[in-house]
């Protein structure tokens, strides 16, 4: 007489086992080229949130190809870079889908994200001017790093780099080719030493009267500041004042971390709400704390030491712009001869 009922539940158990794992568990999948100490606390922080598991791949670089390579069989929900220019690459080469968001929309200022919804910003660093602690300067344009009165005085990393080439691109947009190649040759001829090194170089040459002020990015202070880069950087940082320049017509130049969308991403609604996370309060705070970065999201407070920076107006190029010049910037490095 139990047969039949028998039967049947074990039909059922058998198929419900059958199912992927996926139709009983939200899940994600994210590539990314930030490091993983800097995002795995706030991908932590989304699965508690929302139950939703992470999925992660870790890529030095070729993000883009990764994906393009293998198409329509990719698992990538979420691309996720550092620097504007990673990400219009990724659009470029058709791996991004545009979504709609309002949360998004509302979060992410216009300039730090694309016009067409295939990528946004979720964090950002300035690229700002330190000093040596006997130079006084309330303000400073970047026009100025050109005047004859800092020739022998500046420090910057090369010329080729990508937080160089993005700063030279967005006096591009406002100036255009010509007066950059004569701006550029102008700073050139102010270097205290050949172009080279890192950021935090341009502090420590300043501690050892090298130079009298240098181009780095804004978290280079936290880090250094902080003790996270050791006793010496400690000195290097402490060693300096810090200036948000600007532009004259215009505001400080940033550039970001970001997220897209994968073109073909199996878990769309998760990867939209992973997005939406990214800029929420919680989750911008964990930016700040984490790499001494700018939240994207206004009212959400930088680390202390980055907020003493001064207050940070993003300039209003939208990255977008800045970023379809990086290849005349980085002919121009070479035509001046910036670093040689």
């Amino acid at each position: 007489m139990l047969r039949q009922p028998i039967l049947a539940v074990t039909a059922l158990l058998t198929s419900v086992s059958a199912l992927p794992l996926s139709a009983t568990a939200a899940e994600v999948n994210i590539y990314t080229t930030r490091e993983p100490g800097l995002i795995q606390p706030l991908l932590d922080s989304f699965t508690k949130s929302t139950g939703i598991t992470v999925n992660t791949v870790f890529l030095k670089d070729g993000l883009a190809e990764r994906v393009a390579s293998e198409g329509e069989s990719s698992p990538a929900d979420v691309l996720m870079a550092v620097d504007a220019g990673n990400l219009v690459d990724l659009v470029d080469k058709g791996v991004t889908q545009p979504i709609q968001s309002e949360v998004l929309n509302a979060a992410v200022p216009a300039q730090l994200r694309d016009a067409d919804g295939n990528w946004f910003a979720l964090s950002s660093r300035a690229r700002v001017l330190y000093t040596a602690k006997d130079v006084e300067l309330a303000s400073f344009n970047y026009e100025d790093l050109a005047d004859p009165k800092w020739k022998g005085k500046v420090c910057i990393r090369s010329g080729q780099h990508p937080y160089n080439t993005a700063l030279f691109a967005d006096h591009i947009a406002y100036y255009g080719a010509e007066e950059t190649e004569k701006w550029l040759a102008g700073v050139k001829d102010n270097l205290a030493r050949k172009a080279g090194g890192g950021d935090r170089d341009g502090a420590k040459d300043i501690l050892g009267g090298i130079c009298d002020i240098a181009i780095g990015n804004s978290y280079y202070v936290g880090l250094m500041r902080s003790g996270k880069g050791g006793e010496d950087q400690v000195k290097w940082g402490e060693a300096i004042n810090v200036v948000l320049p600007t532009f004259k017509n215009g505001g400080t130049q940033v550039n970001i971390s970001g997220a897209a969308v994968a073109k073909n991403a199996k878990n769309k609604e998760q990867a939209v709400q992973l997005l939406e996370y990214l800029v929420s309060d919680e989750a911008q705070k964990i930016y700040a704390e984490a790499n001494y970065e700018y939240p994207v999201k206004a009212g959400v407070a930088a680390d202390p030491i980055i907020a003493s920076l001064g207050e940070l107006t993003i300039d209003k190029t939208p990255l977008s712009d800045v970023v379809s010049h990086r290849k005349q910037a980085s002919e121009l490095v070479d035509k001046v001869g910036f670093d040689n």
